[in-house]
This record gives C-alpha cells, sequence and structure tokens, in this order.
C-alpha cells in the first residue's frame, strides 16, 4: 500500500450524530492510488474526500459501519424496481470524468440547504466553485462522475471512485424539487447496473450509521456487508430496529 501522511488529526464535532465527538484523522497518500490500491483502501474502511484519505477513529463510539453491496447477489426490492422505472423514464444518466462548474455548486449548495446538511439558516448559502472542486472533484485516486438530467437541468451529481474490483460512491447531490423522485437511491441502483456491466464485484456505500436519517436508508440494500470491528460481516435482511450506537468502555 502507498504510504500516507497524516495533515489532521483532531477531536471534532461528529458530522453524523448530535452531541457527539468525532476522530476523523485526514491523510495523503504520497501519490495517486493505483487501482489496486484503492480496493486495498477500501476494504481496511477508508473514505475519500478531496485528495484525502480518512477512516473514523473515534476515541468512544463505533456507530459508524463501512458498507459495500456484494454486486453479484443483489436483487433491488419492489420499492427499487419501483424507482429504477420512475426514474429511467424521467432522467437521462451521463457517465464521465467529475467536472467543477457553477452549475454543480449551487445544485450542491441548494442540496445541503433542502436537505437540512448546512448550519446556516440563509437559504441563498452559495458554494464556489473552487470549494465544490475540492470536496469532489479534486482526487488521489481515479473518479468518475454520474449526473441526472431532466432535459437540459442538471438534478444530480454522483462522484465516484474506480478500484480494479470496486466501485465506492463518494457523495451525491441532487435538486430538493426532485426528492419524490429518490435521485440518491435511483443513483445507487444505477452504480449497481454499471457495476454488473463492468463486471465489478463491490459497490461500498460509504458509511452506514444506524441513528442517522441522512445514513440509515443504505440498510436497505440488501444482501450488504458491514465492516464491524475490522470484519466484514453479511446481512440478509433490512434491520427492523435501527440500533444505538456502541460505545467503547471508557
Amino acid at each position: 500500500m502507498v504510504a500516507t501522511f497524516i495533515v489532521y488529526d483532531e477531536l471534532d464535532r461528529c458530522p453524523y450524530l448530535a452531541g457527539h465527538v468525532a476522530r476523523l484523522p485526514l491523510r495523503v497518500p504520497a501519490r495517486p492510488l493505483t487501482r489496486a490500491e484503492v480496493d486495498a483502501a477500501l476494504a481496511a474502511g477508508d473514505r475519500r474526500q478531496g485528495v484525502f484519505l480518512y477512516r473514523p477513529s473515534c476515541p468512544a463510539c463505533q456507530a459508524c459501519e463501512p458498507i459495500r453491496i456484494p454486486v453479484s447477489d443483489f436483487t433491488p426490492s419492489a420499492t427499487h424496481r419501483r424507482t429504477l422505472r420512475a426514474g429511467d423514464a424521467r432522467f437521462r444518466l451521463e457517465i464521465g470524468r467529475p467536472v467543477a462548474d457553477q452549475q454543480r455548486a449551487a445544485l450542491y449548495a441548494r442540496h445541503k440547504w433542502g436537505r437540512g446538511l448546512t448550519t446556516s439558516d440563509d437559504h441563498e448559502e452559495t458554494t464556489d466553485v473552487e470549494t465544490y472542486a475540492a470536496f469532489l472533484v479534486e482526487t488521489c485516486c481515479e473518479s468518475v462522475e454520474f449526473s441526472l438530467w431532466d432535459g437540459d437541468r442538471l438534478v444530480s451529481v454522483a462522484v465516484a471512485d474506480r478500484g480494479e474490483r470496486s466501485l465506492s460512491a463518494v457523495y451525491c447531490c441532487f435538486d430538493p424539487d426532485d426528492a419524490r423522485f429518490s435521485p440518491g437511491t435511483y443513483t445507487i441502483l444505477k452504480q449497481w447496473q454499471h457495476c454488473v456491466a463492468e463486471g465489478i464485484p463491490h459497490l461500498y456505500l460509504g458509511l452506514y450509521v444506524a441513528e442517522s436519517a441522512h445514513l440509515s436508508y443504505k440498510a436497505n440494500f440488501v444482501p450488504h456487508e458491514r465492516r464491524i470491528e475490522g470484519v466484514w460481516t453479511r446481512f440478509e435482511r433490512v434491520p427492523d430496529v435501527p440500533a444505538a450506537p456502541r460505545r467503547n468502555d471508557p
């Protein structure tokens, strides 16, 4: 595995659970990762943000669980099939290199405000192109963009990282006005179809947190595997009741 250098390692407010403290050390690879190195990083629980890799290392909580879909075993549910039919009828999917422009930066800001992901009360809050690029377009590996269009209108942008045997969903933002079409779920299903077509065994969905309304939906994709205490564990069914975050002994 390529050497990485820690550039930030401090306790901070948890971005996933209110009132929790998080430790998310940021590491920079010494050089761009190969596809095989992306596979190894994902299997070890790493996520990417811009040019940085990170892995939750919180002192008193293990709520974050990396989650992935075994592509050949997954079968869309009835709800997933309805989402696919509705999305296929309405949207045009384009797959290409990640792009940073004003249209995408504005969509990202609109998504954050509309989904309650910002601490600002200003619904006119904007994101400049440079900030958007640093978060999603600048990368330390091979990345790809999945964009949804309704005619000439940009509906959703999702960026994913490519390994030899993996595709990793990094982030998805969409127009809140189209939330009824479940563009986030629809994009995951299109990424799954892409993996089937490309012969990619694993689709990584990022982190699953049972008590986070923005992350718990990922457990609806079954079967799936979650990395718990360093071991990838398979789940065949959707959890009945969200589990409380597991905490280490003080």
